[in-house]
């Protein structure tokens, strides 16, 4: 077995191959510039998984030499490799005392450094609630300190360090970072316009940010075509519930992503927009059959695919039409292998859905799970709740013959070209000047242009908007205020009530135990509601208090659009699938007319709209 000292030479040799092949450096938003400071390389990623030199980089590692730093390696850290793992806190060397006591409980080190070290991960996620995401200069300087700390130890690999930035309904990192519309939203733009290009456009801003802080492998984009309205989990987090325009607007984000140097992930495979239960706390069941399968859940994925995608994550749910064993997907050969792999043709990192969620823990235990997922075909084993003991697993399945050498190396190589494409043998490390991308004034301005196409005007039988804001109307908003999916935004009744007298009305929020006896003497009443259920419901009180006042009423649905159907008719309904401050701003100027209304359904609201319904302003 060669020793440390011939690993060092191999990952030099990589390295250098990298970037002498073209005489380029590359920064850590994954931009080559030439000697003079030009920018190299076409826009798009072009090079499929598995693909060979080319793309944005030039020459990157190829598979032999690759392979030669497989067969250098030790087998615990080859098994390492397979691991992404969360660690508390803001520092990886100096975390905040309680941070460093989590991480003693929980893996038996104090520091994510000292983690990195002694599994030799090939991942870490961040997570806000891991204290991870403060600010983008910590979150470039954590993921600094976690690069060296790979570098200094194991095999000298560079860590992939990825999130769920979703954008929308899911956000780990907030202001000052960009936040751009979700997914719906922007089919809802999409389906307006015919055009991918705001969807594309958007994903490039999120990864040239994602990439400047050091984070190279986003799990977006959402690939799960969002067909059933009491969808707990998915909802706005899908593009909609037409397979064609979910598998367009999944391709654009994939070329969006990975052009600016993060590896794109399509989640969550075979498809989970069908589902009623929420794998996080239960095992979702899709009764799909073969048929509706190959036509309902499948176009995302296949196109994802075919535009390049660096990863696929699995889902947590079981799906009998394509697997009978009642083994939920993640551990499913028949799935990942039979399906994923050899009916689409891909090659690249299959990742599992996190394993600490109960989906996947509900049949097997926890030494188990991992096993299995890699026995299915999964390649990145994803935040499990015992890391020591999936690690000790698969160890001890490598050592009994039940993985072999062979099994845990094929999946190492994908995870090693993966981090090859993306630029991360030659330049793991965040650079200063690279920190202007995040919050850059041309992103935020362009996330409100995106956003603009995406408010939808669901009704407006009397014409009561667009609102007059010249005339200065009293305005009173009221409803469900939930905190921002990142926690650096919002409320959005305060902030939309801002917005609103930005634009020259006389606006104000209040509480909703309030707001029935405020409303009398207002123009209109916005009520921002969120996710309504079925039946009797406070909200659903609120609104029919609100409308027994006289006042106009104009129900904001600010997540799922389907809310309309569950509340009595209103003067006017608007939807805008999100509720940070982006959507409010765009909901703010559709209400005043200050923008006209252009955003379409992209799911059918059951009695009430078809897909595709909006209005606009005559």
């Amino acid at each position: 077995m060669p020793n440390q000292a011939s690993r060092r030479a191999l990952l030099t040799a990589a390295a250098l191959a990298a970037v002498t092949a073209t005489g380029a450096t590359s920064s850590a938003s994954g931009v080559r510039h030439a000697p003079d400071g030009s920018p190299v390389g076409a826009p798009d990623d072009p090079h499929p998984p598995g693909s060979g030199p080319g793309g944005r980089r030039g020459r990157y590692p190829d598979r032999a030499e690759l392979r030669r730093l497989v067969d250098a390696m030790s087998l615990a850290e080859k098994v390492g490799q397979l691991f992404v793992s969360r660690a508390y806190g803001h520092s990886a060397t100096a975390p905040d005392p309680a941070d460093a006591r989590l991480n003693q409980a929980q893996f038996g080190v104090r520091t994510a450094a000292e983690l990195v070290a002694r599994y030799h991960l090939g991942g870490v996620i961040y997570f806000a609630w891991a204290h991870n995401t403060r600010t983008p200069g910590q979150i470039a300087a954590l993921s600094q300190e976690l690069q060296l700390a790979a570098a200094g130890s194991g095999a000298g690999v560079p860590l992939l360090l990825s999130t769920d930035q979703e954008h929308g309904a899911v956000a780990r990192i907030g202001k000052p970072a960009t936040l751009l519309p979700g997914a719906m939203a922007l089919g809802a733009g999409h389906r307006a316009t015919g055009s991918t290009a705001e969807v594309r456009r958007a994903a490039g801003i999120a990864g040239a940010e994602l990439a400047a802080m050091g984070i190279r492998q986003d799990y977006a984009p959402v690939a799960d075509v969002n067909v059933n309205p009491a969808n707990p989990v998915i909802g706005v987090r899908s593009f909609g519930s037409d397979p064609r325009a979910v598998a367009a607007l999944v391709a654009a984000q994939v070329r969006g992503y990975q052009g600016a140097g993060v590896a794109a992930t399509a989640k969550h495979f075979p498809g989970h927009g069908d589902t009623e239960t929420d794998s996080h706390v239960g095992l979702p069941l899709m009764r799909h059959t073969r048929a509706q399968w190959e036509e309902l859940d499948e176009p995302p994925f296949r196109a994802a695919v075919a535009a390049g995608v660096d990863a696929v994550m699995t889902a947590h749910i079981v799906f009998p039409a394509l697997d009978p064993s009642g083994d939920p997907a993640t551990l499913s050969r028949p799935i990942v292998t039979g399906i994923l792999r050899e009916r689409l043709g891909f090659g690249g990192v299959v990742v599992t859905d996190a394993l600490d969620m109960a989906g996947v823990r509900q049949k097997y235990g926890d030494d188990r799970v991992p096993v299995l997922a890699l026995k299915a075909g999964c390649d990145q084993l994803l935040n499990p709740p015992d890391l020591a003991l999936a690690y000790r697993s698969v160890l001890a399945a490598v050592e009994s013959g039940e993985l072999t050498t062979a099994r845990i190396e094929e999946s190492v190589l994908r995870v090693l070209e993966l981090k090859a494409r993306r630029g991360l043998f030659a330049g793991p490390y965040t650079a200063g000047p690279d920190l202007a991308e995040v919050g850059a004034a041309d992103h935020l301005t362009a996330a409100d242009e995106i956003a603009a196409g995406t408010t939808t005007l669901l009704a407006n039988p009397a014409g009561l908007l667009p609102l007059d804001a010249s005339a200065a109307p009293r305005v009173l908003v009221t409803g469900a205020a939930p905190p921002s999916p990142s926690g650096t935004t919002g409320p959005p009744t305060e902030v939309l009530a801002r917005e609103l007298a930005a634009l020259g009305c006389r606006a104000s929020a209040v509480a909703p135990e309030g707001a029935p006896a405020a409303a009398p003497g207002h123009a209109a009443v916005l009520v921002c509601t969120y996710n309504v259920p079925e039946g009797d419901s406070p909200q659903r009180s609120l609104v029919a208090d609100l409308l027994a006042t006289g006042v106009p009423v104009v129900a904001v649905a600010i997540r799922n659009p389907y809310d309309g159907a569950r509340l009595p008719r209103c003067a006017a309904e608007v939807a805008t699938y999100s509720w940070t401050d982006v959507e409010m701003r765009a909901a703010a100027r559709v209400i005043t007319g200050a923008r006209r209304p252009s955003g379409r359904l992209p799911v059918p609201v059951p009695g009430r709209y078809p897909l595709g319904h909006g209005l606009t302003y005559d």
